[in-house]
């Protein structure tokens, strides 16, 4: 990933109400979820909302589909993931975060090292 593309999704979420349906359609995974029960979930006017979601889906954040006359929206795993280890890989040292790829199960695992631990504390 490239930094311009990952200042364009860091935009796009920058905004509460994208931010909110953001983490809502990953919690509803790759089906994802009407515009409508977005709307109504986040109490936000249809139009709004349809805002909203044209600004992530413009990041490629999400994407859309027509199911009758619905329109369902999903978020963009494989474009999260990347940004998640555009972050980890790009902007951590070592010693406070990695990620490996956990061949097994056929994902990725961020590992984040204690880095918030006061260090002038001594052990008994």
């Amino acid at each position: 990933m490239d930094i311009h593309t990952a200042m364009n999704m860091f935009a796009a979420l920058s905004q509460e109400t994208r931010l909110r349906a953001f983490r809502l359609l990953v919690q509803a995974g790759p089906d994802g979820l009407a515009a409508g029960v977005l709307s109504e979930t986040l109490g936000t006017p249809h139009n709004t909302m349809s805002f909203h979601l044209n600004h992530l889906a413009q990041a490629g954040i999400i994407s859309s589909r027509k199911l009758g006359r619905s329109v369902i929206y999903s978020a963009n795993f494989d474009l999260t993931h990347d940004l998640i280890a555009f972050m980890v890989k790009d902007c951590c040292s070592v010693e406070f975060a990695s990620i490996r790829e956990d061949l097994k199960n056929g994902c990725s695992i961020i590992e984040l090292a204690n880095c918030c631990a006061d260090k002038t504390e001594a052990t008994p």
